[in-house]
């Protein structure tokens, strides 16, 4: 996913709670849905951050040879500059690009 694309906030913003009620009917079941959401995007985050920084790790582990690498700091600010994974989360939730089911509700549609 291109975190860079997202239009989601990089702060904290007051949200209307009547947005995360539309696509449910429940509140704590948006809230539980964003919060799974929020924890692949962290987890998808994490690996990329990995496989980069990775790039800059050395064979050997001699404390005297270590320095700085200005390109590993970067890729680190800009990581830390993106929005948080719940920002994301509930951005998408919001503009309907998280799909979602519930099993046990599918369960009660059959019978």
């Amino acid at each position: 996913m291109d975190y860079k694309k997202t239009n989601a906030p990089t702060s904290t913003v007051t949200r209307n709670m009547a947005d995360f009620v539309t696509e449910t009917g429940n509140v704590y079941e948006s809230v539980s849905i964003i919060g799974k959401r929020a924890n692949q995007i962290a987890a998808e985050m994490k690996e990329e951050l990995q496989k980069k920084l990775n790039e800059f790790s050395s064979t050997t582990d001699n404390l005297e040879e270590q320095f700085e690498n200005h390109e590993q700091i970067e890729i680190s600010r800009y990581y830390e500059r993106l929005p948080k994974p719940t920002l994301i989360a509930a951005q998408e939730f919001i503009d309907g690009k998280v799909h979602f089911r519930d099993p046990s509700k599918e369960v009660e549609d059959e019978d």
